[in-house]
């Protein structure tokens, strides 16, 4: 009997027992491999032995109780067994078992003798004790401790451990089939004591029996979703997506079902896909234009205990063109002054429309009424107002008011729901032209005239007329606009606009004039209109001729008779209408020269020749010729002008070389250059003598002056004695007295003192006295020269005497009765200074009481 349900179709195979044959059966799915049909196969053959006794059991049992056919009661009583095999083997997860067939050396394969009960185990398994597994077994094993069994593969040793001894599998962790839903594992029996195996190595899968565990979750939520307004029931909005992470394959833990828990009764969600739809008709966008839904998603099929998550849905009604425009009134006024300019805005008027983008986008325009040409209407594209301009100048007096009739309609009409009524709308605008006091009207906005240069003052040009636009008409003075006629060359009649001229008038200065003329009204004189005059000045032939510029002319000493050293031309101020035409001659006074001759080319231009052969700067090096030249015009007129020809040495192609006449009367081989030359050295030598001579006599001043000719009336004094052997502990008189000593001069940078030492002179045998002087000047000297020193006028000095001085002790106190017999007479040589000393203590006659 086939079982195809068990196995599926495939291939045949017969399942045997040690002793017969119990069932022939078909065999697994064909797209197994042969191995894997066969391993499965032989654990069918082991359920089917272990299930012999009890066949033959119920076997006896029939032969008593029942009556029915050997064969058929066996095979009912197979069939039991089948089932209750397979449901174990299912729970094993046999499908999923794989084994490795194990060969001898002569390449036969052997009956595989694993038994195991259990492949799978429950997650999320929190109790203290591993969780059992399964059970590893070979038909080897004696039960006598003679076979070890060893896990391989994923997860051994950490997460599976197997008991050697008996082949128990435990889970020590718990386990989650959401982050691995099954193990691949390795089994081996191996011999205690040779450590070979004595079974080919397994390979079998734990499966992680999933349980419910993970709540359905939406990954893209929360969602954004439109539909248009007024959509028919059942319209799609969006589909809503939640994932379960439980095993899809197992039970209904990962079977999802969707409901609406807010958001009733505008929209629904079909259970198993979760596609929103709209539940209403004709939700309009106007009244309410959102709506937020909450979504759940179940699992377990929605059954109770199962698992849900929630995500919100907000749905945004998007807007269709279903309300026509409509205006807030059936008539609008406005009042406007008769003065606006043209373009300017009169009004501004909207339809309402409820819609919203370019479901309310409006055209605007004038249907009906006496206001065509005058006014037009266009629409503001930001606020969709129509908005009302002028086109025309309005005028009180002539037109007081205007009315429009105004049409306002949708540019994009649907025509869903025309049903609904006209998309259009009209409305009538008056327009009130308000009276404005204008300034006077020119009956012309420019007059051109015209003027000739020739006409005398006071002569009329032309006039200009304004007047009153206003209903009143009142009267209009006119007046030019001085700062349009800074000259003041024309003037106007106050009262009738008549121009004439107030100056006499060169069109050459200024050939157009410009003015503005002022209107203003007699009784409001702030009213004021501007009309634009331009007055062309006519030309007239009131300039001559003259040379078109001024030329430098040049003849060579060698110029032969006939060669023309000079082309002239002519300007004239006048513009006449034909244009102009010169005629060139010499005056009657040079007619008849024998120097140079002047040729009229007809062409406005003219040639200067020359008649004699030669020319000499010594006997004349300037030449003046007059060339007299006449206009076309009418009356015509002429000029006299003069030429100026200079004389001058040419090279042999007739380029001019010099031509000055003084360069003869020089002396041969000099030049104006060297002469300013040897004027210069002259000059610098000259000075350079002044300077000797001044330095000269101011070296011969004295060195010293007198008192009544020092005017340094500043400065301090101090007479005091040396310390005498505290000067010289202090000082080394050794170096003071040092006469080799060589002292460079320094430049004072800050004053120029005013008194000039001469140089210090050589130091030779000389008295002791002479040169403490001069070491005392020198000095001074220094002082003065010194650049690092404070100014001449506040130098204090201070002279000093050694210790063993030759004038000893000057005091007056024991002078006169002292027997010493020093000779104070080299006193006198000390210098003014010291010429009472002398007179003191000398001992010459002349010197007493002197």
């Amino acid at each position: 009997v086939p079982i195809t349900p068990f196995f599926g179709e495939g291939y045949s195979a017969v399942v045997t027992s040690p002793n017969r044959t119990l069932y022939k059966l078909l065999s697994l799915d064909s797209q197994l491999t042969p191995c894997r049909r066969q391993e499965l196969l032989s654990q069918l053959e082991l359920c089917l032995f272990s299930c012999q006794g009890f066949f033959l059991t119920q076997e006896k049992e029939r032969k008593k109780k029942m009556k029915l056919g050997k064969v058929e009661f066996c095979h009912f009583l197979q069939l039991i067994a089948l089932f209750l095999c397979f449901s174990g083997m299912s729970q094993a997860e046999l499908s999923r078992s794989r084994s490795k067939p194990y060969f001898q050396s002569g390449r036969s394969r052997t009956k595989r003798s694993w038994v195991w009960n259990q492949f799978f185990v429950l997650e999320e398994y929190m109790g203290s004790d591993p969780l059992y597994v399964g059970k590893l077994h070979s038909d080897v094993d004696k039960g006598d401790g003679s076979i070890k069994y060893i896990l391989s593969g994923e997860g051994a040793s950490s997460i599976f451990i197997i008991d050697e001894n008996t082949g128990d599998i435990h889970a020590t962790k718990r386990l989650d089939r959401e982050e691995q839903a099954y193990y691949t594992l390795r089994a081996q029996a191996l011999d205690r004591l040779t450590n070979k195996p004595v079974e080919p190595e397994s390979e079998f899968v734990i499966k992680i029996q999933d349980i419910n565990d993970n709540e359905p979750k939406f990954l893209d939520g929360p969602y954004t979703a439109g539909v248009p307004e007024m959509s028919p029931v059942g319209t799609s909005v969006v589909q809503v997506t939640a994932t379960d992470a439980d095993d899809p394959t197992y039970g209904n833990s990962a079977r999802v079902v969707y409901s609406i828990l807010q958001g009733q009764p505008y929209f629904s969600v079909e259970p198993k896909t979760g596609v929103i739809k709209t539940a209403l008709p004709n939700m309009d966008r106007e009244a309410k234009d959102q709506y937020l839904l909450v979504i759940q998603a179940k699992d377990m099929v929605g059954q109770n205990g199962g698992l849900s998550g929630t995500t919100s849905v907000t749905v945004t009604l998007t807007d269709v063109n279903d309300n026509p425009p409509r205006f807030p009134r059936r008539s609008y006024q406005y009042n406007v002054p008769e003065s606006l300019p043209v373009a300017s805005v009169v009004a501004r008027i909207k339809a309402a429309d409820a819609d919203i983008g370019a479901n309310a986008e409006m055209e605007y325009r004038i249907v009906d009424g006496d206001g065509f040409g005058i006014f037009k209407i266009s629409v503001d594209k930001d606020s969709q107002e129509g908005i009302i301009t002028i086109q025309k100048d309005l005028d009180f007096e002539a037109k007081t008011s205007y009315t429009l009739r105004i049409e306002a309609a949708n540019r994009d009409a649907d025509p869903r729901f025309l049903s609904l009524g006209p998309f259009s709308d009209t409305t009538t605008v008056k327009i009130i032209v308000e009276d404005v006091d204008e300034p006077p009207v020119f009956s012309s906005p420019l007059y051109p005239m015209e003027v000739s240069e020739a006409t005398q003052v006071g002569n009329i040009i032309g006039t200009v007329a304004a007047h009153d636009p206003d209903s009143s008409n009142s009267p209009v003075r006119y007046s030019i606009d001085r700062n349009t006629d800074l000259e003041r060359y024309f003037n106007i009649d106050a009262n009738s606009g008549v121009i004439t001229t107030a100056k006499s008038l060169d069109r050459e200065t200024n050939a157009v004039h410009n003015i503005t003329v002022l209107a203003m009204e007699s009784q409001n004189p702030s009213q004021i209109g501007r009309g634009y005059v331009a007055i062309t000045i006519l030309d007239i032939n009131d300039n001559a001729p003259e040379f078109a510029m001024d030329y430098e002319t040049t003849v060579c000493e060698n110029a032969q008779p006939g060669q023309v050293i000079q082309k002239i031309s002519a300007v004239d101020k006048d513009e006449p209408s034909n244009g102009h035409q010169f005629y060139f001659s010499l005056t009657m006074d040079a007619t008849n020269n024998h120097n140079f001759s002047l040729k009229d080319n007809k062409d406005n231009t003219a040639s200067i020749l020359t008649r004699r052969n030669g020319f000499r700067r010594q006997e004349q090096s300037v030449y003046y010729l007059p060339v007299f030249i006449v206009d076309s015009g009418s009356p015509s007129l002429s000029s006299t002008n003069t030429l100026t020809i200079r004389v001058c040495d040419c090279d042999a192609d007739g380029v001019a070389q010099t031509c000055n006449a003084e360069a003869y009367v020089l002396p041969a081989g000099l030049s104006t250059g060297a002469l300013i030359a040897i004027l210069a050295c002259v000059l610098t030598l000259l000075v350079l003598i002044l300077l000797i001579v001044t330095m000269r006599r101011r070296k011969k001043e004295p060195l010293i002056f007198d008192e009544e000719r020092d005017i340094r009336e500043n400065i301090v004094r101090y007479d005091d004695e040396g310390g005498g052997e505290e000067d010289t502990e202090a000082f080394d008189m050794a170096a003071l007295r040092n006469l080799n000593v060589l002292r460079d001069t320094k430049t004072r940078r800050d004053v120029t003192p005013e008194i000039q030492f001469l140089s210090r002179p050589t130091f030779k045998s000389i008295p002791d006295n002479v040169i403490f002087r001069e070491f005392i000047w020198e000095r001074l000297k220094e002082a003065d020269i010194d650049p690092c020193a404070p100014p001449y006028d506040s130098l204090q000095t201070y002279a000093f005497e050694g210790n063993g001085s030759v004038a000893e002790s000057l005091s007056s106190l024991d002078s006169i009765s002292s027997n010493s017999d020093q000779n104070y007479d080299y006193l006198s040589d000390w210098g003014p200074r010291f010429k009472r000393l002398a007179d003191m203590y000398g001992t010459g006659p002349e010197s007493l009481y002197s």
